[in-house]
């Protein structure tokens, strides 16, 4: 008998092809050295790269691989490290993200296997779009990825974070999950991406990164990417980085910026910066263009009053103050607009990329020539034309020209024509006047610019003392300068507020936590928005608007333990007077200011005169006339026939009311007397169980009066009194009296 011959498992041929495909593509990869990288390679198809990606870059429409991507992406994918720079728009993102998929790939890696590549990035907008990109190239992978950003439920993506192979995510984030999340593995990472890692290897991020750094394994790969690398050796050795590689596209040009970008600047003074930028964008109203400015409260000032004053162009802004869902609202709608104007910080000032921006405007000056570069970045990106407009002051212009031709940055400067300028200065005292909210903002733009120029360290170009303090707060249109403490040192501020600012508040409550732990009680209360704003010191400033405002808040509990309470709005009050219950206050809040005689006086303004006449009724004081206002009335006979005839006719209508009145009375006891004398025929009338069924005060008014005899005799005798009922009107009194003569 033959023996039957076994079938090959089908599986087991798909397992040995994958296996040759891999030990192909690393040949591929080792063979791949300086000599072929050095060629015309055009194409991603050219590179060792799997099939997954190049389909995945291909469905992208990413055919084409710029400068950066050749020269970084082949000695990535053979395991160096790299230190990348390279102008802004250059297509940075794809050098890390294919090496980040192809290693993961040759590999062999699972789900099973837990987190293997981590990218971090400095901003949650920049995080995003590092995401999504990953999604288009990444669509035939099987790698799971995630996103974790602050903003978001942070139960929510610890659910998921073990079931990651890609993690996307900023510093802040990243070490709350290392912190809190149990189960949140990253001893298998191989490799680590840092974008924008000048910025995220700074001051601000220092404490961050060294407590990230120290739960990720030595022997990883290590990748950072920026367009002003950082080439210090403190911070190389903080990353223990293993013989890195230096990639630097186009290193035979001399710019640090685009070809196509045109840039220029302006000298004006700080009191007429506003006005410039009215003036810009009054003629730039077909642009889309983004505006810088140093701080969020600035932002805030110049985005309400311009949206108030309407210069003609749509506007948006973005400042780190803003929830993450208005936050990425704003990048969508900006994304998507043709013509647009966007106040922002810095937070958008690396690695966004809003398509076609026309016009980059700097009216606060940077602090160095690294944050120019990536702010101008954020136009003329992938060989588009754009233009740049920098701001500077006759006090800003030499030393910050100086540190930008330094770094080869070719810059013009224009002049303003006098005709194109226009002050708004007196529209904005106006509205500052009108509203106490735009004051209140306008006062703090002013203190959060002297902080901004207070702590630079490059004081050649910020020269603090020379700040127009009264000039720039008229321009601002408040009425004085207001007063500002600096009591710490220029460093030493700036190194608190970076690390405040990329501190998640998760973080911030731990550290307060005492030695054992454990947070206060104080630290467990919810406190909301309007509770910080009203712990202020110029709290009075909207105290009114602010009150309006947490009217609507009946969420909170009552508070049983007070002496003296004011009932809340949502209890079932009986009163006919529907003012009275809408003006009780909502809230704990509200019903303290209620009880504090100082708040009241405030809210109710200035008090007002009464006076009292004859007859003891109130009056306002204007309700009184002197004599000269009583001889300037008339003579004194016309006023006296004005008064009786203006009294006389408010008798006359007060008269049809009350004839109205006793003839509805008359009618009604009339019909009782006839429906009682109906009764009493049938003999159905009970009178005993009539008195005791009648109310006291109906028994009351049954008594007998002056003019009534008394009914309580048994007997009605005939001693000539005649039974009337009471005259109440003066035409009653005269027919009684017609009755008694005829009588």
């Amino acid at each position: 008998m033959a023996k039957m011959k076994k079938r090959a498992d089908p599986r087991k041929i798909k397992r040995e092809e994958h296996k040759q495909k891999l030990s192909k593509l690393q040949e591929r990869v080792d063979n791949f050295g300086e000599d072929e990288a050095d060629k015309e390679v055009s194409k991603f198809e050219e590179l060792p790269l799997s099939e997954a990606t190049i389909e995945g870059l291909k469905n992208s429409h990413y055919v084409t691989c710029t400068d950066v991507q050749k020269r970084a992406i082949p000695p990535a994918l053979q395991g160096h490290d790299l230190l990348g720079a390279a102008r802004t728009g250059s297509g940075k993102t794809l050098a890390f993200l294919v090496p980040v998929l192809e290693c993961l790939f040759r590999n062999k890696w699972s789900d099973v296997d837990g987190l293997g590549a981590l990218v971090i990035s400095p901003t949650r907008e920049l995080a995003v779009q590092i995401f999504q990109v990953l999604r288009k190239i990444g669509r035939c992978h099987s790698f799971s990825a995630g996103l974790v950003i602050g903003g978001k439920d942070v139960a929510m993506e610890a659910d998921r974070l073990a079931k990651l192979n890609i993690l996307i995510c900023t510093p802040g984030r990243l070490l709350q999950h290392m912190d809190q999340t149990s189960g949140f593995d990253l001893s298998n990472v191989k490799m680590l991406v840092l974008d924008e890692a000048d910025r995220i290897l700074d001051m601000g991020f220092k404490k961050t990164m060294d407590a990230i750094l120290e739960n990720l394994p030595v022997d990883r790969q290590t990748l950072l990417f920026s367009a002003t690398q950082t080439k210090s050796v403190s911070d190389l050795a903080r990353l223990s980085l293993a013989d890195p590689k230096y990639i630097s596209a186009n290193p035979d040009t001399t710019s640090s910026t685009p070809k196509n970008l045109e840039q220029n600047y302006v000298c004006v003074e700080l009191q007429d910066k506003l006005d410039t930028l009215w003036g810009f964008l009054r003629t730039h109203t077909k642009f889309k263009i983004i505006v810088f400015f140093s701080s969020s409260k600035q932002v805030r000032y110049v985005y309400e009053t311009f949206r108030t004053l309407q210069p003609g162009i749509p506007l948006l802004h973005l400042h780190g103050k803003q929830k993450q869902g208005a936050r990425m609202d704003v990048v969508s709608k900006f994304s998507k607009a043709s013509s647009s104007c966007l106040f922002a910080t810095d937070i958008v000032a690396r690695g966004i990329d809003f398509p076609a921006v026309h016009w980059v405007v700097q009216v606060d000056c940077p602090e160095d020539a690294a944050t120019y570069i990536h702010r101008v970045g954020r136009s003329a990106r992938f060989g588009k034309s754009g233009k740049a407009l920098l701001f500077l002051t006759p006090t800003e212009e030499p030393a910050m020209i100086q540190r930008l031709e330094a770094k080869h940055i070719p810059i013009n400067k224009l002049t303003i024509r006098p005709n194109k300028k226009k002050s708004i200065k007196n529209q904005l005292q106006a509205l500052c006047f009108k509203s106490p909210e735009i004051k209140y903002l306008g006062q703090k733009a002013f203190i959060s610019y002297y902080k901004s120029i207070f702590i630079q360290k490059d004081k050649e170009i910020f020269q603090f003392e020379k700040i127009p303090s009264e000039a720039f707060a008229e321009s601002l249109g408040l009425p004085g300068a207001p007063q500002i403490k600096l009591g710490k040192s220029a460093e030493k501020m700036k190194e608190e507020a970076n690390a405040k600012k990329n501190q998640s508040r998760a973080l911030q409550k731990l550290m307060r936590a005492g030695d054992d732990g454990v947070v206060s009680d104080d630290e467990k209360e919810v406190r909301t928005k309007m509770d910080r704003m009203f712990e202020r010191k110029n709290q009075n400033v909207l105290s009114d608007h602010y009150l309006n405002m947490v009217k609507g808040d009946a969420d909170e509990d009552e508070e049983t333990g007070d002496f003296m309470t004011v009932k809340r709005q949502d209890h079932n009050l009986e009163s006919d007077d529907d003012e009275d219950v809408a003006n009780l206050p909502t809230s704990k809040r509200a019903a303290k200011q209620a009880l504090s005689k100082k708040q009241s006086l405030k809210n109710k303004g200035l008090g007002t005169k009464t006076l009292f006449d004859d007859e003891g009724a109130p009056h306002a004081l204007y309700e009184f006339d002197d004599e000269e206002d009583f001889k300037a009335a008339g003579p004194v006979e016309s006023q006296v026939k004005e008064f009786v005839d203006r009294e006389t006719k408010d008798m006359e209508e007060a008269d049809v009311g009350d004839k109205e009145l006793v003839k509805q009375k008359r009618a009604e006891k009339k019909r009782k007397r006839k429906e009682i004398e109906r009764l009493r025929e049938l003999d159905e009338y009970d009178e005993e169980s009539e008195e005791e069924g009648d109310s006291e005060e109906e028994q009351a008014a049954k008594k007998p009066k002056w003019f009534q005899r008394d009914e309580s005799s048994d007997e009605e005798e005939d001693d000539g009194v005649l039974e009337v009922e009471e005259p109440t009107t003066l035409e009653d009194l005269e027919s009684l009296t017609s009755k008694l003569l005829k009588k």
